[in-house]
């Protein structure tokens, strides 16, 4: 019997001593082994406790390790040192880390050579210079030394160990110098070239390639990869999603054990499968979606009842064909969501289950989970309840088909719907109900416009155009916000376990920044520390018709968080709700069919454990940031590609983005962002004010503010890089003026009348250097509203 037996229930091991029983994580140990080792939290404080560093023998001896244990023991050691918890001095000795003041983290490189070390504990970033960077890439685990401060008062790093290598294949170009061939990576923080070794495919100088590393960088040598895949030139067709899914590690393949439980599946559903199950085949349930969509997750149906509304959401039943634990439930954890490019999909599930199987297409049976729901006139929900159940959609509808028929009149639409235009009708009733709830709960509903590419026969931009966002849109927009409320409700009443949508409302040092940017503008946003979603809505209404809104409301957006997955209900701000989660998506979102199987889970009176929920939650959450990086590198490309026959044309735009090295603007009509650099703003020195968002002017006080319109020409389209230059040929015609005066202008202003009140007195008239050059701004146009160049569009609704 070994400390690694695994606990069968049937064995007895030696007698465990009082020391080892001393273990505050015991009982969690022998749920796993009969005759546990100490866990690793027991070593850690044992460290602690000693206050010096252990040796090999030391440690063992202190922690009661029996001689047939001493192999595994040092095991576990091993693996406690990869993951950063421990750490050997040059004498062998173990160690903890924050004991001899060595940080864990992830490196962040930087195109230039330098980066930065993102701690483990969430303390500030410590900059890496160019030396330390030799021996690691962007997303390498490390320990490091605070060395100093950099100049700029930065802590500054000394690379003590790497714990972990992140890169084990790069996609990039291969060039050739000087007889040797290198690759360069596309991803830009990779900034070290890679030797290509002999052996491996055989590319041309030009291809893209993946490289294997069989050398990672070292302080006196770069590092070494063999070609495993030669993916073609640079401009093929399509070769922009290719080098996007290498670069950001998107899974695109699924495992063959995964196809294998594909193949088993069933083509329809079958009789077995609805036992235990409601049959609401008879309502007229239906979907509405872009009229690109293929997997149909919801489908929708409303009555009146009374006074209020019925309200039916019918989900897609994923979790009934994919298994916990199964193959493909881990091949869908592992892409955490379907990622949509312009023009092709990467499905979380296989397309027999997302376009096929679990879709809710028209005219056929299919399973679902139902949230049924029974809403009031004001807009609250009354009562609601989950079941599994059996529907049939009775049409494939679109949003513009809906728009048509309900908001535009049109009576061709309405006669083509037919007798489900009753039903929509109700539909529309309801939204209207559920809009004012929304506006009197005080959500957040921030302006933007979405984009659509339209592409030629050679699969290149031949436009690029607005999203028209109708009313179809938010009528299902709002269904599937109250199913998920409710959803949230029914988990957290019942105590289970969940992944909750959380977002948090601002930091407080955003905050800050936020009232002191707003002040310059005469206004306040109410809440004190902690403000409510409905502090912002008011503020944004009151904002409607300036000239400035689009500034105004980009800077207060910009000041919220991030939404998030996770096990620990904080609420959502934007949405204002007290616990939310997201139950309407299982065939492209993960989260979602985790929910599924926990509703199911405790309609049986039971609980769904799938592991560890925050863990769980981290993977989510970065998946889904994952794979809006992805779509974006996707998108920059396309447009770098468009603009190359746009050089040297000149555009209106508005700057979209403030940053140290110059503005961003973002074109008016082709929704396309680029660069003016700031030693293209002028002969001045340009100082960046982070808290007005703007770049100043040393000399002239010129100000570039964030939303000010401008006029620029394109100077360049670099493939290479996915950057647009411009040239600011005019500007700026400023739609951002004050509301009033601030304390300071109030008080220069009475300084200045003083002192003129003196020169008059006696007999001396004195004229300031520019005041006869000042005149009345022209009035500038209302900015377009415009999705900068880098955002991802987004293929397929994000409902809440």
């Amino acid at each position: 019997m070994t400390a690694k037996t695994r606990k069968t229930g049937a064995a007895k091991g030696p007698k465990i001593s009082a020391v080892r029983r001393a273990d505050p994580y015991f009982e969690r140990e022998s749920a796993s082994y009969d005759y546990p080792l100490p866990s690793r939290e027991y070593v850690t404080q044992t460290l602690a406790e000693q206050g010096v560093p252990l040796t090999l023998d030391a440690l063992a001896a202190a922690l009661d390790i029996q001689p047939h244990e001493f192999e595994h023991f040092h095991r576990r050691l091993r693996a406690m040192e990869r993951d950063g918890q421990v750490m050997r001095n040059r004498r062998g000795a173990y160690l903890l880390p924050d004991k001899a003041d060595l940080i864990r983290g992830r490196v962040e490189g930087h195109p230039d050579g330098f980066g930065f070390l993102v701690r483990d504990d969430g303390g500030p970033d410590i900059f890496l210079g160019p030396k330390e960077m030799r021996e690691v890439l962007h997303g390498d685990r490390v320990i490091v030394r605070i060395a100093g401060v950099d100049r700029r008062g930065r802590p500054e790093g000394k690379l003590v160990e790497v714990l972990e290598r992140a890169n084990a294949r790069v996609v990039g170009r291969v060039l050739n110098e000087h007889g040797v061939l290198i690759v360069v990576p596309e991803n830009r923080r990779l900034a070290q070239d890679i030797l290509v070794a002999p052996g491996g495919k055989k590319p041309q100088p030009g291809q893209v390639v993946t490289v294997e590393l069989v050398e990672q960088p070292t302080k006196f040598a770069q590092p070494i990869g063999r070609v495993v895949e030669v993916l073609g030139n640079y401009a093929d067709p399509g070769m922009e999603i290719e080098i996007a899914l290498r670069k950001h590690d998107l899974p695109f393949e699924f495992s063959p054990e995964a196809k294998a439980e594909t193949r088993k599946l069933p083509a329809a559903v079958r009789k077995k499968d609805k036992l235990g199950r409601e049959d609401i085949t008879h309502l007229p349930l239906v979907t509405i979606d872009g009229e690109t969509a293929r997997d149909f997750d919801d489908a929708v149906y409303c009555e009146r009842a009374g006074r209020g509304f019925r309200l039916v959401v019918a989900i897609a039943d994923v979790s009934h064909y994919v298994d916990a634990g199964g193959a493909l439930d881990k091949d869908a954890l592992e892409r955490g969501n379907s990622v949509y490019f312009p023009r092709r999909v990467i499905p979380m599930l296989p397309e027999k289950l997302s376009n096929g199987l679990c879709s809710l297409n028209p005219e056929v049976e299919r399973l679902c989970m139902v949230a049924d729901m029974s809403i009031s006139m004001r807009g609250e929900i009354k009562a609601y309840r989950f079941y599994p159940a059996v529907m049939y959609s009775h049409a494939r509808l679109t949003y513009t088909k809906v728009a048509a028929a309900l908001y535009d009149g049109d009576e061709a639409t309405r006669a083509e719907l037919g007798g489900l235009l009753p039903h929509l009708e109700n539909l529309d009733k309801l939204f209207r109900v559920l809009l004012k709830a929304r506006a009197t709960r005080g959500a957040i509903d921030f302006e933007t416009t979405e984009t659509r590419m339209i592409f030629d026969d050679n699969g290149k931009i031949a436009q690029i155009v607005p999203e028209v966002r109708n009313d179809a849109h938010r009528l299902i927009e709002e269904c599937m916000l109250a199913a998920n409320v409710c959803a949230s409700d029914f988990l957290q009443k019942r105590k289970h376990p969940a992944l909750y949508r959380v977002h948090e409302g601002p930091t407080p040092e955003k905050l800050e920044k936020l009232r002191a940017f707003l002040a310059e503008f005469g206004f306040d946003l109410p809440g004190g520390d902690e403000p409510h979603a409905r502090d912002y809505a008011r503020l944004l209404d009151k904002l409607k018709g300036r000239p400035d809104v689009q500034l105004l409301q980009t800077v207060m957006l910009r000041s919220l968080r991030q939404a998030v997955y996770s096990p620990e209900n904080v609420g959502h701000f934007g949405l204002a709700y007290e616990s939310y989660t997201h139950f309407t998506s299982p065939i492209r979102r993960y989260p979602d069919l985790l929910v599924h199987r926990a509703i199911k889970a405790a309609l049986a009176g039971g609980q769904y454990r799938p592991g560890d929920w925050e863990a769980i939650g981290m993977q989510c959450s970065m998946t889904e940031r994952r794979a809006d990086e992805a779509t974006r590198d996707v998108v920059s490309w396309l447009k770098c590609y468009y603009m190359q026959d746009r050089v040297g044309e000149e555009f209106a735009g508005c700057i979209s983005a403030v940053v140290p090295f110059g503005l961003f603007v973002a074109l008016d009509d082709i929704f396309i962002e680029g660069l003016v650099h700031i030693s293209d703003l002028g002969s001045d020195y340009f100082h960046f004010d982070d808290a007005r968002h703007e770049l100043v002017g040393e000399r002239t006080n010129t100000r570039y503010r964030l939303s000010d319109r401008v006029k620029v020409q394109v100077m360049r389209a670099d493939l290479e890089t996915n950057k647009i230059d411009f040239r600011l040929v005019e500007g700026p015609e400023r739609p951002t003026e004050r509301v009033g005066k601030t304390a300071a202008e109030r008080g220069a202003k009475k300084a200045t009348a003083a002192k003129a009140g003196k020169a008059k007195q006696g007999n001396t008239t004195t004229r300031t250097a520019g005041t006869a050059a000042r005149g009345k701004a022209a009035k500038s146009a209302k900015p377009a509203k415009t999705a900068r160049a880098s955002a991802a569009p987004k293929k397929g609704r994000k409902r809440g």
